[in-house]
């Protein structure tokens, strides 16, 4: 392991890059605002296009292809990553040596790992063992994010490579079902519209490898009944492309860190993203790898990380060029406390506010808009107070920092 970060450019002086904090508040202001619950406006009022539209991208599509939902988890991931460089810079300038950068990050994943488990388990009986919360999927692969950070482009490439490459062909490897296997036992109906067929069949709701792995693995934790199956397809070995995620993350933090012109950085986010994006459309279309998010296939990391490698262009065009900040400051509330707003958007604390507000005036909420709307507008309330929570931490500059 080299002592010191390999870059193929000299780097400039630690600083925060404000679009970073924008772009990742504009994600957890997504996830937030699910609370505004555009499916059932859509449901109350089936004849509108633009509530379909709405409600469309604000769930996550049932198996294949994308919404704009789908697309929070993989760019918060991606911006571990990103913002890995500076961290990494930003401690190695107090002083901190190698070993306890690597304690730390050790320390991190461990937390990480623990608050996904924790956050998943509010409203059970008991701790539920589970391991595809955004936050867990972090914590498993982020200590291999940090060692491989320490080494040079061409290795980590190599690495990011090796993973994909390497997880594809695990899956590709084993066995499809029989004729004759009850597809129910596993929660997907036997004609589901969204099984596909042929080489692609690898990668099936709940007859892949990764599940075959979990009906190991979680069975192994106190459980009230045996695991037989996660109703929404997801995996605790999705962990593995989401690494490589987070290392394409890494990539984009190396160059926000050169010293190149912010003009040419820019141009650098646009042409990998589109690289990325029409290699990922690539293995869809011929066959080689469904884009899969549930599952996280190697094309859903390539595909999604170059969508995110346009996005981080867009805020970083806007904010950091343009100096147009004053817009986004709700957006940096939330990005610059990032998990304070993952636990509020994810947690008890959602619940509260919600039922506080329908207890003293949830009979009064269809009385304003309407009955279609009586979700829009109490979301709306709760996710005014879950902002103006963080604005009241960012006030009092109190950050939660793992």
């Amino acid at each position: 392991m080299q002592k010191d970060i390999s870059v193929t450019r000299a780097v400039i002086p630690i600083k925060r890059v404000a679009s970073v904090d924008v772009f990742r508040g504009f994600v957890m202001l997504l996830m937030m605002a699910e609370v505004l619950d555009f499916p059932a406006v859509s449901k109350a009022l089936p004849n509108s296009a633009l509530w379909q539209l709405l409600a469309f991208n604000q769930s996550h599509v049932p198996w294949q292809w994308l919404s704009l939902h789908d697309m929070i988890q993989p760019a918060f991931t991606f911006l571990v990553g990103v913002v890995l460089p500076f961290s990494i810079a930003s401690r190695k300038s107090k002083g901190a040596t190698l070993r306890a950068l690597l304690r730390h990050t050790v320390k991190r994943s461990l937390i990480l790992i623990l608050l996904g488990i924790f956050l998943r388990s509010i409203y059970s009986e008991r701790t539920n063992f589970t391991f595809e919360d955004t936050l867990t999927q972090i914590g498993l692969g982020y200590t291999f994010l940090v060692i491989l950070a320490f080494y040079s482009l061409r290795i980590q490439v190599g690495a990011l490579v090796f993973i994909l490459i390497g997880y594809w062909l695990a899956f590709a490897s084993y066995p499809l079902p029989d004729a004759n296997f009850d597809y129910a036992t596993v929660g997907v109906p036997a004609n589901w519209h969204y099984n596909m067929d042929g080489f692609a069949a690898h990668w099936n709701k709940n007859t892949n490898l990764a599940w075959a792995f979990d009906r190991w693995f979680l069975n192994l934790f106190p459980r009230d009944e045996p695991f037989l199956f996660n109703s929404g397809g997801y995996a605790t070995l999705s962990f593995i492309p989401t690494l490589g995620t987070m290392m394409l993350g890494l990539f984009a933090g190396k160059i926000l860190r050169s010293t190149d012109g912010p003009q040419r950085k820019m141009r650098f986010f646009i042409i990998i993203g589109m690289c990325l994006i029409a290699f990922g459309i690539l293995l869809h279309f011929t066959g080689i790898n469904p884009i899969v998010k549930r599952i996280w296939t190697p094309a859903w990391t390539v595909f999604s990380g170059g969508i995110c490698f346009l996005m981080l262009a867009l805020f970083y065009w806007i904010i950091d060029i343009s100096g147009k900040q004053q817009w986004a400051f709700i957006f940096t509330v939330i990005g610059v406390n990032s998990i304070a707003a993952y636990v509020i958007a994810d947690g008890g604390i959602k619940t509260f506010i919600h039922r506080s507000l329908y207890t003293h005036f949830g009979q009064n909420f269809d009385l304003i808009l309407g009955t279609p709307y009586t979700t829009l507008l109490s979301g709306s309330l709760v996710l005014i107070v879950e902002w103006l929570i963080l604005y009241w931490l960012f006030k009092k500059k109190i950050f939660i920092k793992i």
